[in-house]
């Protein structure tokens, strides 16, 4: 891997994720109670012996570069090894980027400075357990120029997918970009097709001189997946690398978190008494930053008001005061008063419940502070008059969707 540069795409808009991302880059989104969606990609580099990874920030980026640098801020230049942010500096283009593949032309100059005899894409808004270097060793004994990592998929998901056409051999012969129903399947199962995880390992050599022809056809969208890719089968070695999970469950694990809904899905799956993503395995351990935060607190024990948490993650700074909580992931210095019930949620930092709230699927945004009597996730059109509902019936409160008894306090403009 000391020849490999990684390229951390995480300048995406992340409309799917509104109101989340109203505020913050999708992959600055809270996870799994004390995480960042881009600490799982990053922890899979770290994991994976790389050393050099470029991290391209566009929209609403202050609290992810903060995030960044008081997190990630652990490797040493001298040596040659950095967790970098590339803010947009449009030195070769007077645009914003335009599109993934756009992104990294727009810095192939830094990319360049660095020689890297190859180069790994990768995605802030995934989570998954991946060990890069195994598909690096692929791509160097097959003598790929590009290798692609995918993942079986049911073919009726195909619409969330781009789908490729591998023969037996794993070299790709063709693309499709999400189609709505596909004739491909998959050689290492013939009931499934291979999907694109938006994982890529481009030869340098190969990756700068596409890049600039790309640059030049107007008719592009700049995008990876739909133009570049598409475009290499004939003149270049393309090959598949089909997922290996670091996970270590039955089934594998790789979830695109792009929408509320897969958000709240993936955070939910790390809360049952056996977590379908496995946040405890000390073999492939998941890092951040952490501020420094009193531990978790659980108080009172009278009937009626005793403060428990079950098959729930609590982070420290939490004061569990006489209410319930169940299946919800509490992230640091997250207040339950008494007689409320919290099931099926997702509380972000710096949240208060009140007395007597009952909350049910719901996801709580960081410095709400929540009435005595607030129901939330029981009325569904009642919600949609104050909060903002997904068409799964998920609840999201932001901290202006909110109702306060009091005069707010909380500085708004503080970091996360």
């Amino acid at each position: 891997m000391k020849d490999t540069l990684g390229v951390l795409l995480a300048g995406g808009a992340g409309e799917r994720l509104y109101p989340l991302t109203r505020d913050r880059a999708k992959p600055a989104v809270t996870f799994g109670g004390i995480y960042r969606i881009i600490d799982i990609t990053l922890s899979n580099c770290l994991n994976s012996d790389l050393r050099r990874v470029y991290i391209l920030t566009q929209y609403k980026a202050l609290s992810l570069n903060r995030h960044i640098r008081e997190g990630w801020n652990i490797l040493a230049r001298e040596v040659g090894e950095f967790i970098e942010v590339l803010p947009p500096m449009r030195r070769v283009s007077d645009n914003w980027y335009q599109g993934t593949a756009d992104a990294v032309y727009q810095n192939i100059y830094s990319i360049g400075s660095e020689q890297p005899k190859h180069v790994l894409i990768l995605s802030g808004d995934h989570i998954y357990k991946m060990d890069y270097g195994k598909m690096l060793k692929q791509h160097q004994d097959s003598a790929a120029d590009i290798t692609l990592a995918t993942i079986q998929i049911d073919p009726a998901k195909t619409y969330q997918f781009g789908v490729v056409d591998v023969d037996k051999d794993g070299r790709i012969n063709g693309f499709e970009e999400k189609p709505k129903l596909t004739q491909l399947r998959s050689p290492l199962n013939p009931e499934k097709v291979a999907g694109s995880m938006g994982v890529y390992i481009f030869n340098a050599d190969v990756l700068i001189p596409v890049l600039l022809k790309d640059a030049e056809n107007t008719q592009s969208s700049h995008d990876f997946g739909k133009d570049i890719l598409p475009k290499m089968v004939d003149d270049y070695r393309v090959y598949a690398y089909d997922f290996v999970d670091e996970n270590k469950k039955e089934a594998l694990y790789w979830r695109d978190v792009g929408t509320l809904e897969a958000y709240y899905d993936a955070n939910m799956d790390i809360v049952s008494v056996s977590p379908i993503f496995n946040l405890y395995d000390e073999q492939w351990p998941i890092r951040t930053h952490q501020r420094q935060y009193p531990p978790a607190k659980f108080v009172f024990a009278e009937t009626g008001r005793t403060g428990t948490a079950l098959d729930s993650i609590v982070s420290n700074g939490c004061i569990v005061s006489g209410g319930t909580v169940k299946n919800s992931v509490l992230s640091p210095d997250v207040r339950i008063n008494s007689y409320c019930e919290v099931d099926q949620s997702i509380l972000f930092s710096h949240v208060s419940i009140g007395r007597h709230c009952r909350i049910r699927r719901a996801i709580i945004d960081r410095d709400v502070h929540l009435p005595e009597g607030t129901t939330i996730g029981y009325d569904g059109e009642a919600d949609r008059e104050r909060y903002f509902v997904t068409e799964s019936g998920i609840t999201v409160v932001t901290r202006d969707y909110s109702l306060f008894e009091n005069p707010v306090t909380t500085d708004y403009f503080t970091s996360e």
